[in-house]
């Protein structure tokens, strides 16, 4: 009998030709559906002039209205709402590649959007915050504290990733992942919201434009915070294809590949706003751990909602319920970015995140980042291109390992889990009991 996820189509023309065949779907919707498995077009490499822009221009108005709105918003789970809207382009280009069924391309571009956040966003939040902790008191920063309310975020990163280690062993992403993927988020939403408020950012530490569209009278505020929403999705709903097909053309033009362009550039353009925020926070040193919080937050939103949304935004475009499947170079990409993010996790676990673990997950980032464009091949650069992959996710893998080893001996303390039982014994379980 065959397995329920054999059900599943995989990637190609045959589902939707069998629709067609069947009559399951009418003349119309299949012509809609064959121009969704169309290749993006490549434009000239001239045309990343105004795309570029134009995908930055709408990611800044999204961040601002987000930013904005944040204070009428449930105080419990502003912050996870926010991580959302502030990522809203990085969801709009997977969309387009899920819709387009570029399966290489949409995995290049979601691990290359998580490595940037835990490889460069976290350590960029402590770096920032020692700098300016330096010129302000003289002394080092060694650490980045977390409040007892933020194990929240640090126990709900752990859930999807041990679910992406499933997704990963079985090579597929599919509609039944997506379906638990969501649930996932929702349950980190609901404890969220039962939980006291974690401290929030006032409106005086908003940047400029966001504290002037909150300060405004209520009727001119909701206009603009509703204005700037409409043009950012406008502009990112008109530009995105065209944004990843000069991408692809500035790749050719610079003998790039496009699956490392792809993962590397397109991320970085459309969580700019995001990393923005988080400097502009942590530059005040004691809005630093509400920054790191920020970044786990989309860590999170992206390990769920973006990764669910792909096989349903897939089978959308090829007319029948179908999985994405995961080749050899695929496979290591996920491992790669999942052990990268299970390292993360481990640090956070006591509730800090020190300055030796910055370096390390920022200098294994940029390892791997530094020798991706490079050609596997003879020589030593050929061979280190060839092998880095595999020698850093070993690395993730086997610290990873050891972690867990010195938390079960008692050498760390987990006291994240610990203060996330006492959150919960106190005032998620009651609420449920009671509701």
């Amino acid at each position: 009998m065959t397995s329920l996820f054999g059900r599943f189509h995989r990637v190609g023309t045959g589902g939707t030709e069998r629709a067609q065949r069947t009559g399951r779907i009418s003349a119309p919707l299949f012509a809609l559906l064959a121009l969704a498995a169309i290749p993006i077009e490549e434009l000239s490499p001239g045309s990343a002039l105004w795309t570029t822009p134009a995908i930055l221009l709408a990611a800044m108005l999204i961040a601002w209205a987000a930013e904005s709105a944040q204070f009428f918003v449930a105080q419990g789970f502003a912050l996870a709402i926010l991580a959302w809207l502030q990522t809203l382009p990085e969801f709009a280009v997977e969309a387009v590649l899920a819709w387009k069924q570029q399966v290489p391309l949409l995995l290049a571009n979601l691990t290359g959007a998580l490595r940037l956040l835990t490889g460069l966003g976290w350590p960029m939040i402590y770096f920032t915050a020692a700098v300016f902790h330096r010129m302000r008191t003289g002394r080092p920063l060694r650490q980045i504290p977390l409040a007892d309310e933020q194990c929240v975020e640090v126990v709900g990163l752990l859930t999807p990733l041990l679910y992406v280690a499933w997704i990963w062993y079985k090579s597929s992403l599919n509609l039944i992942d997506a379906a638990v993927l969501i649930l996932i988020y929702i349950a980190y939403l609901f404890v969220l919201t039962r939980i006291p408020p974690q401290e929030a950012e006032t409106i005086e530490d908003l940047e400029r434009i966001p504290r002037a569209i909150v300060k405004s009278p209520r009727r001119v505020r909701n206009t603009i915070i509703f204005t700037l929403f409409v043009l950012g999705g406008g502009i990112i709903y008109f530009v995105a294809e065209p944004f990843l097909g000069s991408l692809l053309a500035v790749s050719a033009m610079l003998g790039v590949p496009s699956f490392v362009f792809v993962q590397w550039v397109a991320p970085f353009v459309s969580e700019f706003p995001e990393k923005v925020s988080a400097f502009y926070w942590a530059r005040t040193v004691e809005r630093a751990p509400m920054a790191l919080m920020n970044m786990v937050s989309s860590n999170i939103n992206q390990w769920t909602l973006l990764a669910a949304m792909l096989p349903i935004v897939f089978s959308l475009s090829r007319g029948a319920p179908s999985e994405i499947p995961f080749d050899e170079m695929q496979r290591l990409e996920i491992l790669m970015t999942l052990g990268q993010s299970l390292v993360g996790m481990l640090f956070l676990i006591n509730m800090r995140l020190i300055w030796w673990e910055a370096t390390a997950l920022f200098t294994l980032w940029f390892v791997q980042f530094l020798l991706s464009p490079v050609a596997p091949g003879p020589g030593l650069w050929g061979m280190l291109a060839g092998q880095i992959h595999w020698w850093v996710t070993i690395v993730y893998l086997v610290w990873f390992a050891l972690g867990v080893a010195l938390y079960v001996l008692g050498l760390r303390q987990p006291v994240a889990f610990r203060l996330f039982a006492e959150i919960w014994r106190a005032h998620v379980r009651p609420k449920v009991q009671a509701g």
